[in-house]
């Protein structure tokens, strides 16, 4: 609980992605979602593309393809020269968003002349989040509705370790929002920062949704909405599956599980601070903001299997002690390895002298292989995909882990991870047979066709 004495209980965080504020119109329906009474902080991202533009534009400059690089700010300029074109019918706001659009542009075209690194990169991307918020500001103002805008450079703050410094965000969101105690609406940037240097950063990709999350906690909010384009989190991907169905509630573990093997819809890092504070979370359509979506709370619904889950790139480590060492001597020397190399571990399963583990970064694997060799047998299987099933899967539900297997027994199962989690079950397939797979789980849990 934060100590001013001014509360946010009242309070909703609304995060919009890069789709709901991708073309005029959408930016329109955003205001039109965000121009109600109530007390509201907005989180906006980049407008859909653009933060990859940045990205290709920090290569260039990296690469030392100045042209290229120019040629490209360019067409990013050209983009928004046309959403403004359209989205104001004013010409005091149609010219202060293009000048304004034109001074980034013009910060962006300056680094021709610097040292490029990745203090640089840094800088370049976070201009997707502020133009957005500039342009959103400029279009409520033509409405004639005041929004403030909470620059999210002077508030949120990752300490030393890149993680974010909740007390400190805390403390400076409040202090900044005291200054206006009978505003209502607030805008601000998801995704950047500043470091523990004071250096412009950022919360990595999908890091908007974490930026509302820790917004949220931070000021005790009433709730934290994560405005897509899809209705709420569906029991499968319905980019492969036909008639998926939105989940009406999930609990804040089954969806930390789902976002973290694969479920796009929802950043995994914006679950924690939510649920430290209790904040239910609700994922909305922009496109249909009459859909219930998908609340995330403390509540658990018994007895029943809600979703499934698909993470790619995936690669399966099979690593069988070669001495016969003792369990703790080998099973210690595995997770060192992996721990030195900062090499994150999904799935394990284990015996007394092997130890069968997915990674999903594969930046060291060749270092962590030579390590590995001097003590085991290693033999490492690529192209690889975890399914994740979550829902109530106390292991004294009786016959749910049964139901799981027996829709894949058509395809060839690596590894079976079980008993970990409360919620989850996860398995170890190829990647050639994951839309397979995820049919046949829709068919087997859920009573969908498979086509």
């Amino acid at each position: 609980m934060n100590n001013n004495s001014t509360s946010f209980s009242d309070l909703v965080v609304m995060k919009f992605g890069g789709t709901s504020v991708g073309s005029a119109e959408r930016i329109r329906n955003v205001g039109d979602l965000i121009s109600g009474s109530e007390r509201k902080v907005v989180v906006l991202s980049a407008m859909s593309g653009v933060t990859n533009m940045l990205v290709e534009i920090s290569q260039l400059f990296n690469n030392s393809n100045t042209q290229g690089a120019l040629n490209k700010i360019q067409e990013l300029q050209e983009k928004y020269q046309v959403v403004i074109e359209e989205l104001y019918s004013q010409s005091e706001h149609k010219e202060e968003a293009l000048t304004f659009v034109a001074e980034k542009m013009n910060f962006l075209r300056s680094f021709k002349e610097e040292y490029f690194t990745d203090f640089e990169e840094r800088q370049i991307l976070a201009q997707g989040e502020i133009i957005s918020v500039e342009m959103m500001r400029l279009h409520l103002a033509e409405r004639g509705i005041v929004a403030i805008k909470l620059p999210a450079l002077e508030y949120m703050v990752t300490n030393k370790h890149g993680e974010p410094n909740l007390p400190e965000i805390q403390s400076q969101l409040i202090e900044l929002l005291s200054h206006y105690p009978k505003q209502s609406l607030f805008i601000t940037e998801g995704y950047i920062c500043r470091n523990a240097y004071l250096e412009i950063d950022n919360l990595k990709r999908g890091g908007s949704d974490y930026t509302a999350a820790l917004i949220g906690a931070a000021l005790d909010a009433k709730e934290i909405q994560i405005w897509t384009d899809i209705d709420g989190l569906h029991n499968n991907d319905p980019r492969v599956v036909d008639h998926t169905t939105a989940v009406r509630h999930l609990h804040f573990n089954e969806a930390a599980e789902l976002a973290y093997f694969g479920a796009k819809i929802l950043h995994p890092a914006c679950i924690h601070p939510a649920k430290m504070r209790n904040i239910p979370v609700r994922l909305l359509n922009s496109m249909e903001p009459e859909a219930k979506g998908t609340i995330i709370s403390n509540r658990i619904k018994e007895g029943s299997l809600k979703a499934v889950a698909a993470k790619d790139g995936i690669t399966a480590l099979r690593i069988l002690s070669s001495r016969m060492l003792l369990a703790q001597g080998f099973m210690r020397k595995v997770f060192e390895t992996f721990e030195r190399y900062q090499t994150a571990v999904d799935m394990i399963t284990t015996s007394e002298v092997a130890i069968t583990l997915t990674i999903d970064n594969t930046n060291r694997l060749e270092e962590i292989l030579l390590e590995l060799r001097k003590i085991a047998d290693v033999s490492v299987d690529e192209d690889m995909t975890i399914i994740s099933v979550v829902g109530d899967m106390n292991w004294k539900n009786v016959g749910f882990e049964s139901r799981v297997v027996e829709a894949l027994s058509e395809l060839p199962v690596r590894m079976i991870s079980y008993g970990g989690s409360n919620y989850g079950v996860s398995i170890l397939i190829r990647s050639e047979d994951k839309v397979r797979a995820l049919k046949l789980l829709s068919k087997h849990l859920f009573h969908e066709e498979v086509s």
